[in-house]
Formats: C-alpha cells, sequence, structure tokens
C-alpha cells in the first residue's frame, strides 16, 4: 500500500525516537555494570552474615623459644611441631609445651626460608617461602623422606584431612593433593564482603581453616567451601610491655583435639598460650 509523505515522516520520527530510547537504556545498562564493579569494600551481600565477634581466653601460658620466628605449628600427640624461619635460621622442631624445651631441631639448608607446617598421612609437610621446595618428615624421628617442587611463595600450610590447604600472601586458598602437591581448587577469602589478603599462618580444625593475618592482632576462621569469614577472634594485648620488646608479629596456630583448645603464639615470642575461643561479649 502506498505511504503518504507525512506518513513516511511521521515513521521515521518513531524510529528515531526508539533508536534514542534504546541508545538511552543501554547507556544506563552500562553505567549500572561499572557501579556494581566499583561497589564500595565492605558492602556485605545481601543474606550473608557479618563475620561473628569473637576473643581469645587465655587458660594457660607457658615458656616459648624467644629466638624462634614461628612460621608453622602443629599439635600431635602431646608434643608441639614448630616451623621457624628466616635464611640461615630456619628449622622444623619438636618442642616440649609446658617447658618451651626444644627435644630435637633439624635444620634446613642455609639459603632456605621455611614456613608453613602441616601433619599429612605422608608425614609433616613444610614447605618455604620463595624457594619453590617443600619437604616431608617422619613425624617420629623428623628424618627427611622427600623433597619436592611447586611454584610460587609458601606461607602457611594445613591438613584438613583429605587436601592440604595453603595460603601465599595473598586472599586465596590454594587447596593441594598430598601426595603430589597438586593444585586442587582454590577459594578467594572475604570478611564482610571486603578481600582478605595476608592470609599467614593456618590450622586445620572442626571443619574450618583458621588462619593468621599478618600484622594483624586477630585469628579468623574460614568456611573452607566459600571462602567466607565466619568469625574475627581478637588476640592482641597478650603480651606484657616487657614481653613484646623485641617480639615480632602473632603467628602460630595449633589446636588441640582432646579438648578442643587452641596453642597460639608470634615469632619470637616468649611465650606460648592455651586458649579458647569465646564471644566477644562474654
Amino acid at each position: 500500500m502506498p505511504v503518504s509523505p507525512a506518513t513516511r515522516g511521521a515513521l521515521q520520527l518513531d524510529r528515531r525516537t526508539v533508536a534514542v530510547i534504546l541508545l538511552g537504556v543501554a547507556l544506563m545498562a552500562a553505567a549500572l555494570a561499572v557501579l556494581a564493579r566499583r561497589a564500595p569494600a565492605g558492602v556485605i551481600p545481601a543474606g550473608q552474615k557479618p563475620a561473628r565477634q569473637m576473643r581469645v581466653e587465655v587458660l594457660a601460658s607457658y615458656p616459648h623459644d624467644r629466638r624462634a620466628f614461628t612460621q608453622g605449628l602443629l599439635y600431635h600427640d602431646g608434643v608441639l611441631y614448630e616451623s621457624t624461619g628466616l635464611e640461615g635460621e630456619s628449622t622444623l622442631r619438636r618442642v616440649d609445651v609446658t617447658t618451651g624445651r626444644v627435644l630435637q631441631s633439624v635444620a634446613l639448608p642455609p639459603n632456605l626460608f621455611a614456613e608453613g607446617l602441616a601433619l599429612a598421612p605422608e608425614g609433616l609437610v613444610q614447605v618455604t617461602w620463595q624457594n619453590d621446595t617443600g619437604f616431608v618428615y617422619d613425624a617420629a624421628t623428623l628424618a627427611p623422606r622427600r623433597q619436592f617442587k611447586y611454584s610460587g611463595d609458601g606461607w602457611g600450610l594445613c591438613f584438613d584431612g583429605a587436601s592440604l590447604a595453603m595460603t601465599d600472601g595473598s586472599d586465596t586458598l590454594a587447596f593441594r593433593a598430598p601426595d603430589t602437591f597438586a593444585v586442587q581448587r582454590t577459594v578467594r577469602v572475604t570478611m564482610d564482603g571486603t578481600p582478605l589478603r595476608s592470609i599467614n599462618e593456618l590450622e586445620c580444625a572442626n571443619g574450618s581453616v583458621y588462619a593468621n593475618v599478618w600484622h594483624r592482632t586477630f585469628i579468623v576462621r574460614i568456611d573452607p567451601a566459600t571462602g567466607l569469614v565466619l568469625e574475627r577472634i581478637e588476640a592482641g594485648g597478650l603480651l606484657t610491655a616487657s614481653e613484646a620488646d623485641g617480639a615480632d608479629v602473632l603467628n602460630g596456630i595449633a589446636h588441640d583435639p582432646s579438648d578442643g583448645t587452641f596453642y597460639i603464639t608470634g615469632k619470637r615470642w616468649p611465650k606460648l598460650f592455651k586458649v579458647r575461643f569465646v564471644p566477644a561479649g562474654a
């Protein structure tokens, strides 16, 4: 059917109007997408609870070797195992809990910087900071069993019964096969909607991953499936002013499954503390 000039002009105007509207909608959608990506840190996603505020309750304190630059800590069958760092000072130790006496110590090569420590079916597994080298030891004798290679920083380490959870100083937990050390999966850690970086020494206990955060006075309890921090456990002020003189950061978490308590300490700390984690207001 023929279209008159007036009708043709009206149709063209309608098409231009529709085009302008569609362009506006597209620009608005793009702007909203950018704003979503730039959502301020600390905004907790809908349906997600903030981390529960907890604190440590000190049950006892024991002597700890002040020379130990504690990197990894674990408790097994009444004995404390400790990995100490720094080049030329790195060791793996068996320690008497109540006296702090070093029962046995194995030195690493002087060019290596020891880090996290975990007990897996193969034995004690120890990683190094930037040396891409790990070790497996016999738990009873500390005799070396084997050495292995991996890529990237090694910070904290713990065994959850199936995998070795490992940190590299970022906001990521990597879960590795205990026999091959191959990465099985990773999860990003967030606390109250914000990525939590500098995750350090780890302890796997009760289906959760407990972690120190480098240069912070709190410990976090992480859901290993989602990476969400479920609890923020304040552990500041444990040392007196004289004890804190020369001490470095809080670092070292070991779980005692016999009574559910934890042992915590720090780098160059003169004390080891036996604690419970309790609600902040308790």
